[in-house]
């Protein structure tokens, strides 16, 4: 396949106008396809990566159940979102477990028109109970590599992403024999600038959705977002469905960290695609009203909206597109060690890609190349 004349996010994280080749299901320098589109008045994007989010279409990831989560899948890559690694509860280690297993099928079985699941980011069960926010507290513990290692060992190393409050008793030790393993990330904490710090000089590399369910940035309290921001190797997560965080804190954000460490992530849940009324995450009930998820007590409880809509609503809140799109591709391939084979359009990595029109929305996604066929 040849695209000519196309506006082609290029892995300088810039916009070039010119042409691009696939072949064998990868970007190339040149193709002897006889296939060639003329797309002069469209962008072309790397596939969009979400590592932090909980399910979509009446799916939870935590259930555990495979069909359910191809649903996931398959959802996500008609939404131009074709690599995801999914974000486990807080919930008995039988039970993140057995969601680990469904994973572990799906990357072994890589089923036609579903995005491909390169990860998982475990979220839970060592946070800090003040900061639980929509995790279930009956199942918080304190810091264990032995639990870690188990789980991780069972899914065949598919842990990418392992968070910890950097607070509690063993945390340091956990993130420093983490670390080796997988990038280990700051979340659902109290920890004041200090205990942030020695979290991330232990080896911790991720902030989970920088503002929330962590203390804010204050002049004589900078807290968590003052050490990570402060430290050149730690990314950060940002959830811009339009709900979670302002938009001036999301420009701010980006100005803070720059956009070369900066996630776009959904952190979207089982009503993502779905009408208002009420759904589950990680076994509670969460109420679903004008893409607002909350418990019954008020608190937000992920989003109802996919990745894809949350980089249009980046977009208008008037940040770069390029540093937007860097967010959402490069920048979390990066992070689950995925950059090698995808974020990011260059000669030799998988072609998974979209085609966009100028008003951002969606006009095409591809998948190794193929066309998908979206409904």
């Amino acid at each position: 396949m040849l695209i000519k004349n196309a506006t082609i996010y290029r892995d300088d994280f810039q916009f070039h106008q010119g042409d691009l080749a696939i072949a064998n299901g990868r970007f190339a320098a040149q193709s002897a396809d006889s296939e060639i589109i003329d797309w002069a008045d469209k962008f072309v994007l790397p596939g969009l990566i979400d590592v932090h989010f909980h399910g979509n279409s009446g799916a939870d990831f935590s259930d555990g159940d495979y069909d359910g989560l191809l649903r996931i899948a398959r959802f996500l890559l008609q939404n131009g979102i074709t690599s995801f690694s999914p974000a486990s509860m807080t919930l008995p280690e039988e039970q993140i477990r057995a969601s680990f297993a469904t994973a572990r099928r799906l990357a072994d079985e890589q089923p036609d028109g579903a995005a491909r699941i390169r990860g998982i980011t475990m979220e839970g069960p060592v946070f800090n109970a003040a900061k639980k926010g929509a995790q279930n507290a009956d199942y918080l513990q304190l810091p264990d590599f032995d639990v870690f290692d188990r789980l991780n060992r069972d899914s065949g190393g598919m842990v990418k992403i392992a968070c910890v409050a950097p607070e509690l008793p063993g945390a340091l030790d956990f993130i420093a024999r983490a670390s080796q393993v997988c990038t280990v990330s700051v979340a659902h904490t109290t920890a004041n600038y200090d205990q942030a710090k020695a979290g991330f000089d232990a080896g911790a590399r991720h902030v989970t959705h920088l503002y929330n369910a962590m203390p804010p940035l204050a002049h004589r309290e900078p807290g968590v977002i003052g050490a990570a921001a402060e430290n050149p190797a730690v990314t950060a997560e940002l959830i811009t469905d339009g709900i979670h965080i302002h938009p001036s804190a999301v420009r701010a954000a980006f100005t803070l960290f720059g956009p070369e460490r900066i996630v776009l992530v959904s952190d979207s849940m089982m009503a993502c695609g779905m009408a208002n009324g009420e759904y589950l995450l990680g076994g509670q009930k969460v109420i679903v009203n004008g893409r607002k998820a909350t418990l019954a007590d008020g608190t937000i409880a992920g989003s109802a909206t996919h990745l894809y809509d949350c980089l249009r609503t980046a977009i208008s809140f008037d940040i770069r597109p390029e540093d937007v799109i860097r967010a959402a591709t490069g920048n979390p391939a990066r992070v689950i060690g995925a950059d090698r084979e995808v974020g990011s359009i260059a000669a030799g990595k998988v072609a998974d890609f979209i085609v966009c029109n100028r008003d951002w929305s969606l006009h095409a996604v591809y998948s190794a190349g193929k066309k998908v066929t979206r409904t």
